[in-house]
């Protein structure tokens, strides 16, 4: 999957869209007891983030790979966009 858009929502969830039309919900609280995601906890360093296309990378350098979203975003069945 390579990664077209994201955009982060309350309660640390992302919706992502990726290049070929699939959109979804990504849940990222559960990575956030991860020393690597702590700082993500403060929301402002949540919506402060890279989209390399095939990861999504934020500034105190956590990171997620398009491959995890994926296999663990619960799918849009019916894209509005």
């Amino acid at each position: 999957m390579k990664i077209a858009k994201i955009l982060p929502k309350e309660k640390y969830i992302l919706y992502v869209v990726s290049e070929d039309g699939q959109e979804g919900f990504f849940d990222v609280s559960p990575y956030l007891g991860s020393e690597a995601f702590e700082d993500l906890k403060d929301e402002d360093n949540f919506k402060r983030f890279n989209n390399g296309k095939y990861f999504i990378e934020w500034e105190c350098g956590a990171d997620l790979s398009a491959d995890t979203i994926e296999a663990k975003w619960e799918k849009v069945l019916n894209p509005t966009e």
